[in-house]
This record gives C-alpha cells, sequence and structure tokens, in this order.
C-alpha cells in the first residue's frame, strides 16, 4: 500500500496547546511589562484610552473572529454603558466599580433584546439589523433628557475605587484601568479556549454541521452577543470614568466602524490583535489631529495600505509568517 500522493500541508496540522499556551504566556507577560513601563514615557491618558479601546475591539473580535457575526451596532452598547455609568455616578452616586458595572449591566440587557431580534439573521442581514437597532438607540439618546442630548452627561465624577482609593489621583486611575483591561483580555482568552468557545468556533466554521451534531446554535449565538455586549459595556463605562464624558459621539454609527477597523488592523480571530488594533487606531487619532479635515483622507489611505500588505492584519500576518498562533 502505497503513501497518499497529496500529503496534508503542515499549516493544517493541529496545533500543539502546550506551546500556544506557551507562546500566549510570554506574550501577556511582555504586553503586562509594557503597560507597566510606558507611563512613564508615554502619556498616560494616550493609554488609558488605548486600553479601553482594546477592550471594546476584545469584545467585538468575539464576536467576528471566533462567531463569524458581523455587527455594525456595538456602539450602541458602547455608548448607552457610558451613558448608564455617568449617570449613575453623578445623578445616584455611585462608587466607580458599581457605575461602571450598572453600564455592562446596561450594555447586557440591551444586547439580550438585540440580539433576539437579529441573531436568527446572518451575514449582511444580521450587519444591517443590527445597525438599524443601533441607530434607533442612537436617536433615542439624542432625545432622552438623562442623557443631555448633544451635550451629553459632563463632569463625571471619578470617585473613589471601594471607598478606599481615589481616581482623582492619575497614578491610581491607571492602575484600575489597567487591572480592569487585562481581566478583560484574560477572559475573552479563557472564553475563547473553553468547551463553549470550541462550539463558537464550530459554529463559525459549519453551522449546519453543529446544528447535525445536536448543538442549539442559536443559543450560543446569543450568548456569545450578550457577553460581546457586556465586555463592550465594560469599556463604555471605563472610558466615561477616565474622560469623565458621556457624549453621543459614543454611541454614533462611526463608532461601531471604528471598532470593525480596530479588529481588521489587528487580526481577526488572534487573541492579541485587538489590543494591537486599538494602539495603532488610537496613535493615528492623536498624531494625525493637527492635520484637522485632512485626518480622515490621511487614515484611509494608511488603513488601505495596512489591507493591502497586511491582508490577515497585523498580529494575523505575523502569526501566518511565523506559523504560530498569536
Amino acid at each position: 500500500m502505497t503513501a497518499s500522493a497529496n500529503p496534508a500541508p503542515a499549516a493544517s496540522a493541529p496545533v500543539d496547546e502546550a506551546e500556544a499556551a506557551r507562546i500566549f504566556k510570554i506574550g501577556f507577560l511582555a504586553m503586562v511589562a509594557f503597560f507597566v513601563a510606558a507611563p512613564f514615557v508615554i502619556y498616560p491618558v494616550f493609554l488609558m484610552k488605548a486600553m479601553c479601546f482594546a477592550i471594546f475591539a476584545c469584545a467585538f473580535n468575539l464576536l467576528i473572529g471566533y462567531v463569524g457575526l458581523t455587527s455594525f451596532g456595538h456602539a450602541a452598547f458602547f455608548g448607552m454603558a457610558g451613558y448608564l455609568t455617568a449617570y449613575s455616578a453623578k445623578s445616584w452616586g455611585f462608587g466607580p466599580e458599581l457605575a461602571v458595572l450598572t453600564g455592562a449591566a446596561t450594555a447586557a440587557l440591551l444586547g439580550l433584546v438585540v440580539g433576539a431580534l437579529a441573531i436568527r439573521r446572518q451575514g449582511i442581514y444580521f450587519a444591517m439589523v443590527t445597525l438599524a437597532l443601533a441607530q434607533m438607540i442612537y436617536f433615542f439618546c439624542l432625545q432622552a433628557k438623562f442623557t443631555g442630548g448633544e451635550d451629553g452627561i459632563q463632569s463625571v465624577p471619578r470617585g473613589q475605587l471601594l471607598g478606599l482609593f481615589d481616581l482623582r489621583d492619575t497614578t491610581t486611575l491607571y492602575v484600575f484601568v489597567l487591572v480592569v483591561f487585562l481581566g478583560s483580555f484574560l477572559l475573552v482568552y479563557r472564553i475563547i479556549h473553553s468547551p463553549f468557545g470550541q462550539i463558537l468556533k464550530a459554529i463559525r466554521e459549519n453551522e449546519p454541521r453543529a446544528i447535525s451534531l445536536g448543538y442549539r446554535v442559536d443559543q450560543y449565538k446569543l450568548l456569545a452577543f450578550v457577553l460581546s455586549t457586556a465586555l463592550a459595556g465594560v469599556a463604555g463605562g471605563m472610558k466615561t470614568i477616565v474622560f469623565q464624558l458621556a457624549s453621543l459621539t459614543d454611541v454614533h454609527w462611526t463608532m461601531s466602524g471604528e471598532v470593525v477597523l480596530i479588529a481588521l488592523l489587528g487580526g481577526l480571530g488572534t487573541v492579541f490583535g485587538p489590543v494591537v488594533g486599538a494602539f495603532v487606531l488610537i496613535a493615528l487619532e492623536s498624531y494625525l489631529a493637527q492635520a484637522g479635515s485632512w485626518v480622515t483622507v490621511i487614515q484611509g489611505v494608511i488603513f488601505v495600505a495596512c489591507v493591502l500588505v497586511f491582508r490577515r492584519g497585523i498580529v494575523g500576518e505575523i502569526a501566518f509568517r511565523i506559523k504560530k498562533p498569536l
């Protein structure tokens, strides 16, 4: 009996779990070391903004990268969580931890409603349904009294974390944001490497087969959608605490576009991609701000160049080149 004339390529071999875990540990420790040292050479507010958007991107990547669902309405959960965080901190006197949890719970509840309506659709139809519902939420925020309309909710108090740590101190606030970011990052990593995460990947690769195996696909997708919106809510709440502001910008459809760009830049379905993509986008926005109205044109050229050079995203392309999961 002769060997097969067309052996399977090496890339199709299963990934060594021990090797993948070792690479993740190295990457995670390097990331932690960077964030610990970075405030000494980089403006802390820039870093905190990038971490908030990295949480947002990780939440979005969980949905698009591991379930295959493209939401064009994630700004609704990001922005609404920001409003509830701001309102609960300013009007109800909640501490920062309770305020952020209130925003995340609001985003999760809203995600449950939106997901229940949209989850049975696929592809562009799912994307359009989420966009339409998000626009409804935007106009609600524009008209509702508690949001402050076009002025938003300003001068949001940062308060004291657990009644002990004053977040008006930049260093304390930075540590708080860093802990929340790392916790969210590890949570996403745990989800995608759990049995639940393996089922999500199976649904992404071959949904009819997953159904034939007896999985209730819609329930798994809905749960993934709610988890994604809850994490997006954490990101929105943290951004509100950092900048002491909740505005219509965060709930506008362009914010959904930004998180899509972040995910594409970093690399869909990669663990570290959303973090890298968030830093690239925030850096572009910060350093190109002096270009005025030309900033969007310059960003567009850079994004087109990145898509042409890094078709799998920055991290995705690196992982493909070195044949290691990132």
